[in-house]
């Protein structure tokens, strides 16, 4: 007679049978790649992480389009830049979803922009776009607001006096008040016990979505949200951060002098709208769209200006040539401007190549195919998840000429111009590029310039040695570090 236990077993041995054999027979209609196991996929093999060393060691096996799982789940990476930009402009509509997983539900409840799809994506994108401009994004108006937030931060650093000081609040609190001024109207003090809890949700939310968490959560999420302590602090973050936007909203709703912010435009749209059957513009999208563009709008410029200084540190040859260019062009004291950048190529150059270096998104948010479609030749299902590996186009060498070494030379010509270069695309691209893509270079170069004007960035005394092993994550930060802002 059966016991309990041999048919439980005999029932777990027979799903993972079926499971296995479909995901062989899955194989052979995707691109090649390793072979997974049952249960885990290739999630042993890469320990649990999406790790841009994984997938390029990968690829040098497979090719420059291959197949992974998590769990029983395929992937489709995309390597390299050839390959990136054929699989996202060729078939741009196609691979333009979201994967409507578990842990992305979590994260949004599939409302806002960053992770919602179809008919609600593409409406919230073109209002987004759309109030941006009309917010002055790209304009002398937008500029000014920047203008300010750096004069903040260089008042902020002259009152350390060249001591030694950790630049990752007083970064992150300038970008986001940019970010702030633009969608809630306001900008934050530096001592405001709001703004201390929205950059600690934002860094518990970036930590979860690049953690083994996040994949427990995809398959089990009760046992991650009762057991798993990034996943609880996530859920923690995610509530802290949605009531304190849901206040601002409040508040907006009280005023009655018109509000010329990205809140006081929808809430607008919202009006205007009521009767619209096809309308998605309510409640639960505004506070969404407002989370998603907080945390997109302060995570990544800031992350980038803090790479900046350190690098600054840790190549003084190039932080004297951007000093003697700016002294040069703009004197010690001028307001910069965004169109001061055609006179200044060699800083220019630079601050490209922080964002190449850098590469603090390896690997672009995952991209979802919403019909069958055909990428480098290979037939692709409906519903499959497709990456980026954004790593894989910034140091492709074939076409960078040394992409391991820091060289504001790849975008500088043999008499020293400014040049683009095709496989600059840290902004990722398709229908899915960021949306913030010119407020954040607007901030990076005003920021970064005004800094430079300002002051020389040392090491602290005693310090002999730059670390710029970067700290794996969301985004890729740099190690915790000290810095002295020495005024010129």
């Amino acid at each position: 007679m059966l016991t309990v236990s041999v048919v439980l077993v005999c029932l777990a041995a027979s799903l993972l049978l079926m499971q296995f054999l479909g995901m062989q027979r899955k194989r052979r209609q995707l691109p090649p790649g390793p072979a997974p196991l049952p249960l885990f996929g290739n999630l042993l093999q890469m320990k649990f992480q999406i790790h841009h060393d994984i997938l390029n060691q990968m690829a040098s096996t497979y090719g420059n389009i291959f197949t992974l799982w998590l769990t029983s789940v395929p992937v489709v990476v995309l390597q390299g830049y050839q390959a990136v930009k054929e699989g996202m402009t060729a078939h741009a509509e196609e691979v333009a979803g979201r994967p409507l997983s578990r842990a992305f539900k979590f994260l949004t409840n599939g409302n806002g922009v960053m992770f919602s799809n179809g008919h609600l994506w593409k409406q919230q994108r073109r209002f987004g776009l759309l109030t941006m401009r009309k917010l002055g994004v790209g304009k002398q108006s937008q500029e000014c607001q920047i203008q300010e937030e750096a004069r903040h931060l260089v008042q902020y650093l002259r009152n350390t006096k060249g001591k030694p000081v950790d630049p990752t609040v007083p970064v992150t609190h300038a970008v986001s008040n940019v970010i702030s001024a633009l969608i809630l109207g306001h900008r934050f003090s530096i001592e405001d016990k709001r703004f201390l809890r929205l950059v600690e949700a934002v860094d518990d939310i970036s930590a979860f979505t690049n953690s083994i968490s996040f994949y427990v959560h995809d398959r089990l999420p009760w046992i991650a949200t009762c057991f798993l302590t990034r996943c609880k602090k996530a859920l923690a973050s995610i509530r802290t951060m949605r009531a304190l936007l849901e206040e601002e909203i409040e508040s907006h709703k009280e005023k009655t002098d018109g509000n010329q912010d990205f809140i006081g435009y929808y809430l607008d749209q919202m009006a205007k709208s009521k009767e619209d059957a096809g309308a998605t513009y309510d409640k639960a999208n505004l506070t969404q769209n407002v989370f998603d563009l907080f945390l997109a709008g302060t995570e990544t410029t800031a992350t980038t200006l803090r790479w900046a200084l350190l690098y600054m540190v840790a190549y003084p040859d190039v932080q004297e040539k951007v000093h003697k260019e700016l002294d040069a062009v703009l004197g010690s004291s001028r307001l910069i401007c965004y169109t001061d950048r055609k006179n200044l190529p060699y800083t220019n150059a630079v601050i490209h190549e922080i964002q190449r270096y850098s590469n603090i998104v390896l690997i672009a948010l995952p991209r979802y195919t919403v019909k069958d479609t055909e990428l480098l030749g290979f037939p692709i299902p409906k519903d499959t998840i497709v990456l980026v590996n954004i790593d894989s186009i910034l140091s492709d060498p074939e076409k960078w000429e040394t992409p391991d070494q820091f060289n504001p030379g790849h975008f500088l010509d043999k008499d020293g111009n400014f040049v683009h270069r095709e496989a600059f695309l840290p902004f990722s691209i398709g229908h899915r590029a960021c949306m913030g893509e010119l407020l954040a270079r607007l901030e990076l170069f005003i920021i970064f310039c005004t800094l430079m004007q300002a002051f020389t960035f040392t090491l602290p005394d005693g310090v002999k040695e730059v670390n710029t092993k970067f700290v794996f994550s969301t985004t890729m930060k740099p190690p915790p570090h000290q810095l002295c802002a020495i005024p010129r």
